[in-house]
C-alpha cells in the first residue's frame, strides 16, 4: 500500500506527490551528504518533481493498518470565497501574553471551553502570487493565489500565531487579513515564519481589547482526554468540534512548503473533526486552554482530484513546541532547532522486512555533534534520551525535543552490540 503525507494546499494549487516512496526497500540510500546547517536528521528518500507547495512524505508505520487505500496528510485551506464570518462573542481583554498554566487535569464542559477560547481564535485570509508549474518560451509564469486558515491570539497587543503554510502565499509579497470572532477584520503583517515547525506569527496594529489565549502544558496531555478543535473549517469561521486525544508524540512528516524534507511534527493526534481551513486554529482542553495548534489531517481521498476531508485523524503541533517557536519569532523573526548532524533512513528487519527497528545512519556531517561523539555510517539509533526511536521521523522529533546546547544520551547498535554515547546538540536556524 502506498502511504504518503501531503501538506495543505490553497484552492489554486495543483495536488500530487512530490516523490514516491519505494516501500520494497527498507533503507533508502542517501542522495548526498547533508550540508553543514542540516536539520537534526536528514532522511533519504528518492527524489522527484514538485509543485511549489505540494509535497509527500511517509507517515509513521503505526498510522498504517487495515485498508488498501492511500492515507494522505494534507490541506486545511479552503477556497477563501466560501469564508463567512459568524460572530459569536465580543473580544474581551486579557493582558497575559503566552500564559502557561500547570498540568492540572482540565475541568469544564464543551460549552464553557468553547466560550473561553472563542474570542481568541481568528480567521486568516491571505492573497499572494506564486510561480506556475507550467513553462512557456517566456519562462515560468506567476499566478494569483488565495488561502484561508485560522489563528490564535498570542498577546493582547496584537500578536497572532498561525501555521506557516497558511501565510506562505504572502511570503513574497501579498496581503494578510485577520477577522476576529466579533466580525471585525484588520490587516496584519508577518512577523516571522518557521517552515521547519510550520508556524508563523502575525501582528495587527491598532487592535484593542484582544483576549490572549491561555496555553497549557502539552506534556500533561493524556490519551483519551477530551479536546475541542476551533477554527474556520471550509471557511466557516468560529466553528467548534469535539473529540479526544487519540495518541501523543506521533511523528508526522508534513514536507511543508519552504521547508526541507525533514519538516516533521511531534504531533498530538486527535479525532476532533478538522478540515481545510482549520490550519493554525486551536486545539483546547475542557478548560479552554490551548494544547495544540491544528496543522494537518489524514484523508483517504484521491489527492489528484482535490477531494479530501475529515476522517477522524488530525494532527496538531503541541502547545509547548508552539509557544517556544512563537517566542523566538517575536523576539528575532526566526527560530532555532536542535540538530545532531547526521542523515538517516528507516530501518527494517533484514529477514521479514518489518519496519520500526530504528534509524540507520547514512552520512555523518564533518565536525558535527554526531561525529564528535563517535557515531558512524551504519549505526542503528534506537533511543535518544528517554524516547524510543523506531524510524527516521521519530529520531528527528526525539532530537528536536531537546534544546540546542543540551546533552542527550543516544543509544545505538553497531555490529549487533548496543552502545550509548553522550551528544551535545548543535543549533540550526530555520
Amino acid at each position: 500500500m502506498d502511504v504518503t503525507t501531503q501538506l495543505p494546499e490553497s484552492d489554486s494549487q495543483l495536488r500530487g506527490p512530490w516523490w514516491t516512496y519505494d516501500e520494497a526497500s527498507p533503507v533508502q540510500p542517501p542522495a548526498e551528504p547533508p550540508p553543514p546547517a542540516d536539520p537534526p536528521v536528514a532522511k533519504h528518500r528518492p527524489p522527484g518533481g514538485s509543485s511549489r507547495r505540494t509535497v509527500a512524505l511517509v507517515l509513521a508505520a503505526a498510522l498504517l493498518g487495515g485498508g488498501t487505500s492511500a492515507v494522505v496528510v494534507e490541506a486545511m485551506q479552503p477556497d477563501a470565497a466560501t469564508n463567512a464570518a459568524l460572530p459569536v462573542s465580543t473580544i474581551a481583554t486579557n493582558d497575559a501574553p503566552l500564559t502557561s498554566t500547570g498540568g492540572a487535569t482540565a475541568t469544564g464542559t464543551p460549552e464553557s471551553a468553547a466560550a473561553a477560547i472563542a474570542p481568541s481564535v481568528v480567521t486568516v485570509e491571505v492573497t499572494g502570487t506564486q510561480q506556475s508549474s507550467s513553462f512557456s518560451r517566456f519562462g515560468s509564469q506567476s499566478q494569483a493565489v488565495s488561502d484561508t486558515g485560522s489563528g490564535v491570539v498570542l498577546r493582547s497587543d496584537g500578536y497572532i500565531l498561525t501555521n506557516n503554510h497558511v501565510v506562505a502565499a504572502a511570503s513574497g509579497g501579498g496581503t494578510v487579513n485577520v477577522t476576529f470572532s466579533n466580525g471585525k477584520t484588520m490587516a496584519a503583517t508577518i512577523v516571522g515564519t518557521d517552515a521547519t515547525s510550520d508556524l508563523a506569527v502575525l501582528k495587527v496594529t491598532g487592535a484593542t481589547g484582544l483576549k490572549a489565549a491561555v496555553f497549557t502544558d502539552s506534556d500533561a496531555l493524556k490519551v483519551g482526554q477530551a479536546v475541542l478543535a476551533v477554527g474556520a473549517p471550509l471557511g466557516l469561521s468560529n466553528s467548534v468540534t469535539q473529540g479526544i486525544v487519540s495518541t501523543l508524540h506521533r511523528p508526522v512528516s508534513t514536507g511543508e512548503a519552504g521547508a526541507s524534507a525533514q519538516s516533521v511534527l511531534d504531533a498530538v493526534q486527535t479525532d476532533a473533526a478538522i478540515n481545510p481551513g482549520n490550519s493554525g486554529g486551536a486545539l483546547v482542553d475542557l478548560a479552554g486552554r490551548v494544547v495544540g495548534i491544528n496543522s494537518a489531517i489524514a484523508t483517504t481521498g484521491d489527492s489528484t482530484t482535490g477531494t479530501s476531508g475529515n476522517i477522524g485523524v488530525g494532527f496538531a503541533i503541541p502547545s509547548n513546541d508552539a509557544k517556544k517557536v512563537a517566542d523566538q519569532l517575536i523576539a528575532t523573526g526566526h527560530a532555532t532547532h536542535a540538530q545532531i548532524g547526521i542523515s538517516a533512513a528507516d530501518t527494517a528487519s533484514a529477514t521479514t522486512g518489518a519496519p520500526g527497528l530504528g534509524a540507520t545512519v547514512q552520512a555523518v556531517t564533518a565536525g558535527g555533534p554526531a561525529q564528535a561523539a563517535g557515531l558512524a555510517v551504519g549505526d542503528v539509533i534506537t533511543k535518544v534520551g528517554t524516547r524510543t526511536v523506531t524510524d527516521a521521523d521519530s529520531l528527528i522529533v526525539a532530537v528536536r525535543a531537546s534544546d540546542p546546547g543540551t546533552t542527550v544520551a543516544v543509544t545505538f547498535t553497531r555490529g549487533g552490540v548496543q552502545k550509548t554515547v553522550s551528544i551535545r546538540l548543535a543549533s540550526a536556524t530555520s
